[in-house]
């Protein structure tokens, strides 16, 4: 079953698979997120200690989960090209990059408005916000890498070598909060023995994350055609 999606390995197949997604994404991520948003911040209860601040987490959280998981993804398609030499790979893992730093941005953005009124500053260099700070100059460091030269084709070794490297933030930025004193509160969700949030608030938690796995996709597919067309003409000069 999974032999049959490396057809569209080939740019031509890509294409039509891209098309048909296009519309579906669009509107269930706007869907999605509207749901969500709504739920977030006027259904679900105010916290008994933060009050209504809290419900910053409802981009917050959704949004460093995708900095995390893109990344994630960037590194296997970095791996994936320098191992098989596809075409795709390299410019997926190009496509996933921006999108990839705009959520890790958005997540440091929300961390900072959540944190003025829960810990009287907007920034401090704990091991949660320096390490996702990193991860947010890993992905600025890949961009201006790939975009160092005329040739895209030439820069795509060096950055997949770097994402690569990079990859090895992740474990920090997931256990930090777990390995080091941190002001930033531990895991309520992903954690050993479930989440010890309550569905009233999990549920537009999921709901957000669901909302931006889509407008995730939705993005890499335009940036994906929109590097093939530029691959092509490039070619033709």
């Amino acid at each position: 079953m999974v032999l049959p999606w490396f057809q569209y390995a080939a740019p031509q197949r890509f294409y039509g698979l891209a098309g048909r997604l296009y519309p579906f994404c669009f509107v269930l991520a706007a869907l999605l997120g509207a749901v969500g948003l709504y739920m977030g911040f006027f259904v679900a209860p105010t916290d008994a200690q933060q009050g209504e601040a809290y419900r910053i987490i409802f981009i917050h959280v959704p949004a460093s989960w995708m900095s995390m998981v893109i990344y994630c993804a960037m590194a296997f398609w970095s791996a994936l090209g320098l191992g098989f030499k596809t075409r795709i790979s390299g410019l997926m893992a190009q496509a996933l990059a921006p999108t990839g730093a705009l959520f890790c941005f958005l997540s440091l953005w929300t961390g900072a408005l959540w944190g003025k009124p829960m810990w009287g500053t907007w920034w401090v260099w704990d091991a949660r916000l320096t390490s996702m700070l990193v991860l947010f100059l890993l992905y600025i460091s890949y961009i201006t890498i790939v975009n160092s030269g005329s040739n895209i084709l030439r820069a795509e070794k060096p950055a997949s070598v770097m994402a690569l490297i990079g990859f090895i933030n992740i474990p920090i930025v997931k256990f930090s909060v777990d390995i080091w004193y941190s002001l930033h509160q531990p895991a309520s969700i992903l954690r050993v023995g479930g989440p010890s949030i309550h569905s009233s608030m999990l549920l537009p938690l999921m709901i957000m994350f669901t909302s931006f796995i889509l407008y995730f996709i939705l993005l890499l597919l335009i940036r994906t055609k929109l590097l093939l067309n530029r691959q092509k003409q490039n070619h033709r000069l």
